[in-house]
């Protein structure tokens, strides 16, 4: 297998690889700048198994640390964009991360003021943090009492020329979105990054000679990383976005002939509306989508209607993103669909009763299994959890509900954790959420299941339309007409908004809050009675 720097070798050239505004970076240049970043790393006394946290937002550089990190065969940390300053404190401890590249007074998000707020334990065992900047400029000396390097001093030094980095050694840490509990460190090794990355290319089209990506999610996910190292598989250019900006995205796609490009629903959204002509984005051959917002399940036929022909997806952390993708000759109702098709032919994918054990046929709702070359190689620093995550025979238990279809696709329905057991049957919540959302008077909706008078019940939050003030026993007998009895909620609880957490695709809703608030409120019905 081919490690990381003969990936980066073998799939560049002088041709152009990434685009930064008015830069252009050539395979050439993309090589010898992260070697340089290398050279800076080692003089620093990075080494085999040291972990670098990449704090930076999209830019060349972050692919530079990435690459320059697996040259010396030490293992790329990254930090989500979004974190504040608890999140980035339990990132860089628990990781025993030794060095931090940041851009402190990047236009768009405030990293420097960030850090600021970190509390000084939390810093104990960092010993240097690298400052990016693209202006000439005094860099302190030290930040927080850590000494401070100069990223743009690395440009000066030769390339490092050695390669220490192999298959097998471990590259890249991503953070699992937890709502409830410490992130997770998910872990992979540098073979399963470029498999999955040529898997990706060939079967989404990336080696087409005229293939272009549009960069705009963030690389410190795994959904933005995917995509970037799929695209240098594939020698298709990348145009990054330092920050997502749909008006600014949907004029790139327009002017840089954007083939492919991938994002969640809120992004395309705003990209739409962008745009007045239909189609909205004639070059654009492949957008690959994920559902975040239930305000918007109707998107794939809003952007179907502009032209745009959305397929739906599958990944995590522990697999990569871009798992698995929907065939594009699919009608609407199965593109809509997480999961499809996996990208690998050495993939795998079964569904598994999580009562009694046993794999099930197609159809069957139960826990989704996979295997393949993109798994991760652990948790990092938690055997436990590793342990727990991986089976016998090496499939990984997603944690996810889904199906086998009969002709060899799976569904993603939802998290197993919001999975709702009622009358004796696993129920999505999206199948009550739809219903729900059909009422005139709601726009979006959330529905949890609780103990309540000694079963479990379905429970509803709603967002009501603007201007309007749902009637819940209205709501609930709408949606006695229209489902099972025992799919029916119990309740509707109006909400301005739902309670969120940021991860680095987009906005997740908390389940595991929206139960802890059902149950406040059946308390306090219970004592006023």
């Amino acid at each position: 297998m081919t490690n990381l720097r003969e990936f980066l070798a073998s799939n560049t050239s002088h041709r152009e690889v990434l685009r930064y505004g008015e830069l252009v970076v050539s395979g050439d240049d993309l090589q010898t700048s992260s070697a340089r970043v290398a050279a800076g790393l080692k003089e620093l006394g990075i080494g085999h198994g040291d972990r670098v946290a990449i704090w930076l937002p999209n830019i060349p550089a972050w692919l530079e640390v990435f690459f320059a990190c697996a040259q010396l065969g030490a293992i790329a940390v990254s930090v989500n964009t979004r974190f504040r300053a608890h999140e980035v404190a339990d990132i860089v401890t628990r990781s025993a991360a030794r060095a931090l590249v940041l851009w402190p007074d990047f236009h768009g998000i405030d990293f420097a003021a960030i850090l600021a707020d970190v509390d000084d334990g939390a810093l104990a065992g960092l010993e240097h943090i690298v400052v990016y900047g693209e202006q000439v400029g005094d860099v302190p000396s030290t930040i927080r009492g850590i000494p401070v390097c100069s990223y743009r001093s690395w440009q000066n030094l030769a390339a490092f020329p050695h390669d220490h980095g192999k298959g097998t050694d471990r590259c890249v840490i991503f953070t699992t979105s937890g709502t409830t509990r410490a992130p997770k460190f998910v872990c992979h090794i540098q073979n399963t990054v470029v498999q999955h990355a040529r898997d990706v290319a060939t079967s989404f089209g990336l080696d087409a000679t005229d293939a272009r990506v549009l960069q705009a999610l963030p690389l410190c996910g795994v959904f933005g990383f995917t995509q970037a190292l799929a695209a240098l598989a594939g020698g298709a250019p990348m145009t990054v976005m330092p920050v997502f900006d749909g008006p600014a995205a949907a004029r790139l796609i327009r002017e840089q002939q954007i083939t492919h490009t991938h994002g969640v629903d809120d992004m395309i959204a705003s990209m739409l509306a962008a745009v007045q002509e239909t189609p909205a984005f004639p070059t654009l051959r492949h957008f690959g989508y994920a559902a975040f917002n239930p305000a918007l399940d109707n998107i794939i036929e809003v952007a179907q209607a502009r032209g745009l022909h959305l397929r739906g997806l599958y990944g995590m952390s522990e697999c990569h993103a871009l798992y698995a993708v929907q065939p594009a000759d699919l009608d609407i109702e199965e593109r809509r669909k997480g999961g499809g098709r996996t990208v690998s032919p050495h993939a795998r994918v079964r569904v598994r009763d999580p009562d009694s054990g046993e794999l099930l046929p197609p159809g069957a709702r139960g826990e989704i299994e996979i295997s393949g070359p993109s798994l991760l190689k652990e948790y990092f620093a938690d055997r436990e959890a590793t342990a727990a995550a991986l089976t016998d025979d090496g499939f990984l238990r997603t944690g996810d509900l889904g199906y086998l279809e009969a002709d060899g696709r799976f569904c993603y329905l939802a998290r197993m954790g919001d999975v709702l057991r009622l009358g004796g049957f696993l129920t999505s919540p999206l199948e009550i959420e739809s219903v729900i959302d059909a009422h005139a008077e709601i726009s979006a909706s959330q529905v949890i299941a609780v103990e309540s008078g000694g079963r479990s019940r379905a429970f509803a939050f709603a967002i009501a339309s603007s201007g309007v003030t749902f009637d819940e026993d209205a709501v609930i007998e709408h949606c006695k007409n229209r489902l099972a009895g025992y799919k029916v909620p119990a309740r509707i609880f109006p909400l301005e908004a739902f309670p969120t957490t940021l991860s680095a695709n987009g906005t997740k809703i908390q389940k595991a809050r929206l139960r802890d608030m059902a149950l406040e409120r059946l308390a306090r019905s219970e004592d006023d009675t």
